[in-house]
C-alpha cells in the first residue's frame, strides 16, 4: 500500500514498485481494483504487463466484485477512525501504519482458521 493525501498516479505506481520488490513471481498474479481512473491508465496497464500480471477490474457500478477490500476498509474504519481524533495528518499516517501491521499479522480472523492473514499465507504456502 502507499499513502498519500490526495489521490495521483505516483501513489499507485510507488505501491507497484514496492510490491514487485516483495514478490518476485509475478507470472500468473491477478491484482484486482476498482474503476479508478489511475487503474485504467496505459501507464499502469504497462507497468502490470512488464509483470506478466493479469488486470482485473470490478463491473461499473458493482460492490459486489470488489467485496473483500470494501469489507476491510469498514472494519479500518470501525476499529480505527470512529474510535479517535488525529491532531495531524502525520500522526493518522502513522496509526494507519500500524493498524495494517497489526491486520495482516496480529488479527486473527475466524474464516482463516483463526490465524492472521500472514499466519494463514505462511500456512497455506507450506503445505
Amino acid at each position: 500500500y502507499e499513502l498519500s493525501e490526495r489521490p495521483v498516479f505516483n501513489q499507485v505506481t510507488q505501491m507497484l514498485k514496492k510490491a514487485f520488490k516483495i514478490t518476485k513471481d509475478t507470472k500468473d498474479l491477478i491484482l484486482h481494483s476498482d474503476q479508478g481512473w489511475q487503474y485504467q491508465m496505459k501507464q499502469y496497464q504497462a507497468l502490470l504487463n512488464e509483470k506478466g500480471i493479469i488486470q482485473s477490474m470490478s463491473r461499473k457500478g458493482n460492490c459486489l466484485d470488489n467485496a473483500i477490500i470494501e469489507n476491510f476498509f469498514g472494519i479500518l474504519k470501525s476499529e480505527l477512525f470512529y474510535l479517535q481524533k488525529f491532531n495531524s495528518i502525520e500522526e493518522l499516517k502513522k496509526e494507519i501504519k500500524q493498524y495494517i501491521y497489526y491486520y495482516n499479522n496480529d488479527r486473527i480472523k475466524s474464516n482463516l482458521n483463526k490465524m492472521s492473514p500472514i499466519q494463514y499465507r505462511t500456512h497455506f504456502y507450506n503445505y
